[in-house]
C-alpha cells in the first residue's frame, strides 16, 4: 500500500512538472518505505525504465529523437551507469550502507541545484554550440551517478544537450528521454544481476504511478508547472539533505 501510494505521487509530479521520477523514487523508498539504498536505487531504475518505455513511441513517431546526439550521449552513459551500478552493489555488500546514503544524498542535492540551474537558461532562451566530441565525456559522469543513485539523468542530461548541441527543443526532450531510458534500463539490468531489485515494490509503484500519471497530466493543465517544478526541487533539496543527515549520523 504504501509503495503503491509512494508510485502515484510520484507519477503525480512527474506528470504536472515533467521532471524525472529517477531522482524522487530511490530517496522517497530509502526515507519512507525502509528499502536498503541499493535495492532502493535498483528498483527505482526499473521502475522509471518501464515508465519511460511507455512513452518512448511517442517521441520515436514524432521524430523528435536525433540518434546521432543519442549514440554519442550513450558512448559515455552506459559505460558510467554499469561502473556506479557495480560501485554501488560493491559498497553495499561490504555493509557500507551510511557511505551509500551520503553519495546518494549528496547527489540528489546537485540534482536539485543543477534543475534550478537548468530552469534558469531555459528562462533566459539560452542555445547551446555543437561540441559533439564532448558528449561521451560529458555523460560519462552522469551515467556513473545514474548507476549509483537513479538520479539525473533527465535533469542532467538535458542540460548537456541545451550547452553542447544546438538541437530544438522538442528534440531535446525526445533524445535526452531515450538516453535516460536506456541507462535506466542498462542500470535496472545490473542491479537485477545481483539480486537489487524488489520485483513485488516495482508492480506496486506501477499500479499507483498509472493512475498517478493521469491525474497529474490532468492537473498540469490547471496548474502552473514552473512554479511546481521550484516547489519540488525545494522538496529534493530536503530529501538530499535528509539522507546527507542519515548516512553521516549526525
Amino acid at each position: 500500500m504504501v509503495e503503491a501510494l509512494i508510485g502515484f505521487l510520484i507519477a503525480v509530479a512527474v506528470g504536472m512538472t515533467g521532471m524525472g521520477g529517477g531522482v524522487l523514487a530511490a530517496p522517497v523508498l530509502i526515507l519512507f518505505a525502509g528499502m536498503p539504498a541499493a535495492e532502493a536505487v535498483g528498483t527505482s531504475l526499473i521502475f522509471v525504465t518501464v515508465t519511460k518505455l511507455a512513452a518512448a513511441p511517442m517521441y520515436i513517431f514524432r521524430r523528435q529523437v536525433n540518434w546521432k546526439i543519442l549514440f554519442r550521449l550513450l558512448a559515455g552513459g552506459l559505460p558510467g551507469v554499469v561502473l556506479g551500478s557495480l560501485l554501488i552493489s560493491r559498497l553495499s555488500k561490504k555493509h557500507l550502507e551510511p557511505i551509500v546514503l551520503t553519495l546518494v544524498g549528496g547527489t540528489i542535492l546537485v540534482i536539485a541545484l543543477v534543475t534550478l540551474v537548468k530552469m534558469l537558461r531555459s528562462a533566459s532562451g539560452a542555445t547551446g554550440v555543437d561540441r559533439p566530441r564532448l558528449l561521451p565525456l560529458l555523460t560519462f559522469p552522469i551515467g556513473l551517478e545514474v548507476g549509483f543513485s537513479s538520479a539525473g539523468a533527465g535533469a542532467l542530461g538535458s542540460l548537456v544537450l541545451m550547452h553542447s548541441t544546438s538541437l530544438a527543443a522538442a528534440t531535446i526532450v525526445g533524445t535526452d528521454m531515450m538516453f535516460g531510458w536506456s541507462v535506466a534500463m542498462v542500470g535496472g539490468g545490473v542491479h537485477l544481476a545481483f539480486g537489487e531489485v524488489n520485483m513485488l515494490v516495482v508492480g506496486k509503484l506501477l499500479a499507483g504511478g498509472i493512475v498517478g500519471a493521469l491525474v497529474g497530466s490532468w492537473a498540469a493543465t490547471l496548474m502552473p508547472s514552473r512554479t511546481l517544478r521550484y516547489g519540488l526541487t525545494c522538496f529534493l533539496v530536503f530529501l538530499g539533505g535528509q539522507l546527507l543527515w542519515k548516512g553521516l549520523g549526525l
